[in-house]
């Protein structure tokens, strides 16, 4: 039933860590999920340094989303959008042909608070791939939820339980968040031949074996899975079918290397549009020099 245990590696973006669990070595994707960070949970005193904002920085070939549990950021991208995210909240972000985009502290830095909350990056199927880049926000009121039994679930993105969501997603796939109330039972069908599930919160069992905060669970496909809560616990289910292999360098995802090469020069020589709100300042590629004050205008 369980192919694959996956512990997040924890990573220090500059004064704020996450836990990456993919890519990971032995297992590169999930469905079209191809990067899954679990940022905090981290306790933030008001007045925390700048250091801490992610830069604007580029992407293709994927989409992004951003959800909560606790705190808030802000996104600014290059199509015009500028979006707080609070928790329950999606903030989905389509890379496609290219897009650049910051993620901002404000609210934390005036106020202090925790920040804990799930970064994933979704691979655009081939023919989607040069799409072009856009942004949409989903309200918590607008997705499905459901609770029952000690179970409390809220389908994000895809097609779950025989729910849909509005998140426009562009290949089938699912992603759920689930709250347990301790000695609570669910169950993940089997409708998906690529299926996990992270546990971001407490304790649950699987199949006679306790997993914990931090792992993430890969299942072999054709069987459902059922899920005891040992303590109350949150967990994020994913997968769905497979769009194919993908190369991935920095903030870049692509079916094609050579695409990949040609956005690292585009990026290089200032050919990709920063956010309206962010012309300052943006992360210069790996190895490149840090840029003078605004390169691109």
């Amino acid at each position: 039933m369980i192919e694959l245990v996956i512990d997040q590696r924890r990573k220090d973006l500059g004064g704020f860590e996450v836990g990456r669990v993919l890519p990971y070595a032995g297992r590169r994707m999930v469905g079209p999920f191809i990067f899954f960070d679990h940022m905090g949970p981290a306790e933030f005193q008001a007045g925390f340094g700048r250091e801490v904002d992610v830069r604007p920085h580029p992407h293709i070939g994927i989409s992004t989303l951003s959800y909560l549990f606790e705190g808030e950021m802000t996104h600014r991208d290059s199509v015009g959008a500028v979006q707080p995210i609070r928790p329950g909240e999606v903030n989905w972000m389509t890379a496609g042909s290219g897009i650049t985009h910051s993620e901002r502290f404000e609210h934390l830095r005036a106020h202090g608070g925790r920040m804990n909350g799930i970064q994933t990056w979704i691979a655009l199927p081939r023919e989607d791939e040069e799409i072009d880049p856009g942004f949409s926000h989903h309200d918590p009121e607008g997705l499905p939820t459901y609770e029952a039994g000690g179970l409390w679930a809220r389908l994000i993105a895809g097609e779950a339980f025989g729910a849909k969501s509005v998140v426009p997603v562009r290949s089938p796939m699912f992603y759920v968040h689930w709250r347990l109330q301790a000695g609570a039972q669910a169950q993940l069908p089997a409708e998906y031949p690529e299926r996990a599930a992270y546990v971001a919160q407490g304790v649950v069992e699987v199949d006679g074996r306790q997993f914990h905060e931090g792992q993430m669970l890969v299942f072999a496909p054709g069987q459902p899975v059922l899920f005891t809560a040992v303590t109350p616990a949150m967990v994020m289910l994913l997968g769905g079918e497979p769009v194919g292999e993908r190369f991935i360098e920095w903030n870049f995802v692509s079916s094609s290397k050579a695409r990949i090469e040609q956005a690292k020069a585009d990026w290089r020589a200032g050919r990709m549009k920063l956010p309206d709100a962010d012309d300052a300042e943006f992360i210069p590629l790996p190895g490149d020099p840090a840029p003078p004050p605004n390169p691109m205008s």
